[in-house]
């Protein structure tokens, strides 16, 4: 008999052996785990927002446990993080005048985050994921990362910090230097040293809570705080107020836009961590349903009085390294940030705000990733600089842009100038789509193979007749450059036959199969005939070809040859 089919919910996890109990404990150890990262990096992504602190960890449980009901993954940990914190700050920061409007406009963000994102999961919208590419995101998040490590350079060296974006906050915080605070510079440093050390030699250590308790112990048994040290103060205990934000409704059209960018930039980093982790697994994430999970969770949040959330990539990491096999574990660490927020938070009263900035600059230091652009400006061939130019390095160019754009423009305009690079290269490549020129390669009891002449030298080219294939779609922006390619090789040979071999072509539109239709004719002035080989059923659909069909390259040949043998027995060829 077959093996059983393996469960696909978060509640009967897959793959495991031995009783379901043991798999329980497992994910409640998990929980524990990510309780010890989320709390501390909750508290500090909340001053990233602009916040109090305690709207982090208000933000947290409900946005663990609505996701746990609605998500696809059974590992996503969903909660506060750096990059949608710094987009709700940014977003906030134009809008309100004093804390309590600060927390208002936050938490309204989390809801129109959540209606957007819960509506577009409705309306099956998950596809919209594919319109940031992966570069885009890549040298967004870098900038973002950035972003956030200059902003938090002033609050861990206790000096003055400057406005602005990107080349503000750095040449503020240079100039300064000069009024550096010792006791928090060094408070600051060694936190942020040993962060980076537990992290490097003992990842599954929860280096952030480690750091956090150590340094509350030490600014309380030594009265830091009475010598100048700036810590976060007194935190409200017990559970947050229910119920919308006191917002009016301009206002809430006035969140509109952000709430859309932090709703894509959540959802793509969220889909990003959930697939990487399905794939160890075997799962499969539904997108749309993550669109649900992120805007419920986002919803309950600004509810909550929290702020944006959205899935996390290291929390994620944490959560699979410790063993977790479904959201057991994220509705472990739920239940353990309620009872933090009943009953503990009194505990980090004493934490230095150094610290708080060591705790994020740790956290997203690894996101400033130089790997991986160079990554993507080696990927790229000198065939394909030949052809595309300054366009063959696409994905470096769009991860450059939004990069740049995000450090001099901000975060919300680096995304926009990002994906707007990457759709307009996207055009010029595919506005010049490679048209390769075909020689026969001959190999031992095997039928010749027709292949691009510039790449393989034993590649023949056929007497009297030129084979040409086109790589790539045939569409308005991009027929009358193949057309003239076409017509300029049967101008400039004595070739009697051109073959287009239309294999590489997935589809026409009309304008296209206009082009395709009168090709004929405009070669034929030049004495030469078309032949098309190897078209597609949906191609072929839309043309109204002439002339025959041939199912193979080299069946076009060979009418070809036959032809200008007919012509040559004749007399010459046609004019």
């Amino acid at each position: 008999m077959g093996e059983e089919p393996k469960a696909r919910s978060w509640w009967t996890p897959p793959g495991l052996s031995g009783p379901l109990g043991r798999s329980v404990r497992g994910d409640v150890v998990a929980g524990l785990t990510v309780w010890a990262v989320l709390v501390p990096e909750s508290i500090a992504y909340a001053t990233i927002a602009g916040v109090p602190p305690i709207i982090g960890l208000y933000a947290a449980p409900v946005a663990l446990l609505v996701y746990a009901l609605l998500g696809s993954s059974r590992q996503l940990v969903v909660g506060p993080m750096s990059s949608t914190a710094l987009l709700s700050g940014t977003v906030v920061a134009g809008l309100a005048a004093g804390t309590d409007e600060a927390v208002a406009f936050t938490t309204g963000l989390a809801l129109a985050a959540g209606t957007i994102a819960l509506v577009a999961g409705l309306l099956r919208l998950g596809f919209v994921a594919s319109f940031i590419s992966e570069p885009v995101l890549k040298g967004f998040v870098v900038g973002l990362a950035l972003t956030i490590i200059v902003g938090q350079l002033p609050k861990l060296a206790g000096s003055p910090g400057g406005e602005g974006e990107f080349p503000g906050k750095l040449w503020g915080f240079l100039t300064g230097l000069g009024q550096v605070d010792a006791l928090t510079l060094t408070m600051g440093s060694v936190a942020l040293v040993v962060l980076l050390l537990l992290k490097r030699f003992l990842p599954l250590v929860p280096a952030s809570l480690v750091v956090v308790v150590l340094s509350i112990a030490t600014t309380w048994i030594l009265g830091l705080d009475r010598l100048g040290l700036a810590i976060v103060g007194p935190l409200p205990g017990g559970l947050p107020s229910v119920g919308l934000p006191d917002l009016a409704w301009s206002d809430y059209a006035s969140l509109v836009a952000g709430g859309a960018a932090i709703a894509l930039v959540g959802f793509a980093e969220g889909l990003g961590a959930a697939r990487t982790y399905a794939a160890e697994s075997g799962d499969r994430i539904d997108t749309d349903r993550e669109l649900l999970g992120l805007g419920g969770a986002n919803l309950a949040s600004g509810l909550c009085t929290g702020m944006v959330v959205n899935g996390s990539l290291s929390k994620t990491a944490v959560n699979g390294a410790a063993g977790a096999r479904s959201q057991v574990s994220g509705l472990t660490a739920a239940l353990l940030t309620v009872l933090t927020l009943l009953f503990l938070t009194g505990l980090f009263e004493k934490l230095p705000e150094a610290v708080l900035a060591a705790v994020v600059i740790a956290a997203v230091i690894d996101l400033v990733d130089v790997s991986a652009l160079r990554s993507l400006y080696r990927l790229t061939t000198p065939a394909l600089r030949d052809v595309y130019g300054l366009a063959a390095r696409t994905d470096f160019l769009a991860a450059l842009a939004a990069l740049l754009g995000v450090l001099l423009l901000g975060t919300l305009s680096g995304l926009v100038v990002g994906v707007v690079m990457s759709l307009l290269l996207l055009l010029r490549r595919s506005s010049r789509p490679h048209v390769a020129e075909l020689g026969r390669v001959h190999g031992q009891g095997e039928r010749p193979r027709w292949v691009d002449a510039e790449r393989e030298a034993a590649a023949e080219p056929e007497p009297g007749a030129r084979v040409l294939r086109v790589e790539g779609g045939l569409y308005f922006a991009n027929s009358e450059y193949v057309h003239d390619r076409v017509v300029d090789t049967a101008r400039s040979t004595d070739a009697s036959g051109v073959v287009l071999d239309l294999r590489a072509v997935p589809f026409v539109d009309a304008t296209a199969a206009r082009m395709l239709d009168r090709l004929a004719d405009d070669v034929a002035v030049h004495g030469a005939h078309l032949y098309l080989a190897r078209d597609l059923g949906q191609v072929r659909d839309m043309l109204q070809f002439p002339g025959p069909m041939y199912p193979s390259v080299e069946e076009a040949v060979r009418a070809a040859r036959g032809r200008m043998d007919r012509e040559d027995g004749a007399g010459g060829r046609s004019p």
